[in-house]
């Protein structure tokens, strides 16, 4: 297995989030065990500041628009706003002042603060730190359906590590942005403030981003 990831590194806040407590994680942990921890962490929500119907949490001052689908368990942060045609699903926890634009999918994920799907955008089984922005049309994926048993690895340095999860998309660090149109491939690590060209492929797998 790799060796540990230290999530401060690309996220900043984290310790100081309501996911500190999980933050020895491994992020592809953290993902694979969504559902779980967004419901601990919904159960522990002051009901004053969310509207909480079954297992989904929408603070008071969010916007979530006709038309979206929000599946359980969820919880969507002050002032964030889920436009219509925006489906979330899986176990999702997303932070204060973020946007989930029009056709965007998010599926297992963590968003922090003021980060940004812009529109028809897929990201799954994925951490996103703070100030994050996908442009419209860019997805981050999250399975490895070509290879042999559909196998997933993740690269740390010069060397690649198989994953026992099958699923998986990207930690992207705080501040990054990601172009339109541009793929990240299953088990993408990217470092605070990384830029990710549109169009562009970045498969760290083939050492390629």
């Amino acid at each position: 297995m790799p060796e540990r990831i230290a999530l401060p590194q690309y996220i900043a806040a984290i310790g100081t989030s309501p996911l500190a407590r999980f933050s020895d994680l491994k992020p592809w942990e953290l993902t694979a065990a969504a559902s779980p921890i967004v419901g601990q962490l919904l159960a522990e929500l002051p009901t004053d500041d969310y509207l909480i119907q079954g297992q989904i949490a929408i603070h008071r001052s969010a916007t979530v628009e006709a038309g979206a689908t929000l599946k359980g368990p969820l919880i969507v942060g002050a002032g964030s706003w889920v436009a219509a045609g925006a489906y979330l699903r899986g176990g999702n926890w997303v932070d204060q002042g973020c946007c989930i634009g029009p056709g965007a999918e998010l599926k297992s994920s963590f968003v922090f603060a003021n980060t940004h799907l812009a529109h028809f955008n897929f990201v799954g089984d994925s951490v996103l730190g703070s100030g994050v922005n996908l442009e419209a049309g860019s997805i981050i994926c999250n399975h490895r359906n070509e290879s042999p048993g559909h196998e997933l690895r993740v690269r740390l340095g010069t060397t690649l590590h198989l994953l026992s999860q099958s699923k998986f998309g990207a930690l992207v660090g705080d501040g990054a942005q990601i172009g339109a149109n541009a793929v990240l491939a299953p088990g993408t690590l990217l470092l605070p403030g990384a830029v990710v060209q549109r169009g562009a492929l970045c498969d760290q797998e083939f050492d390629h981003c």
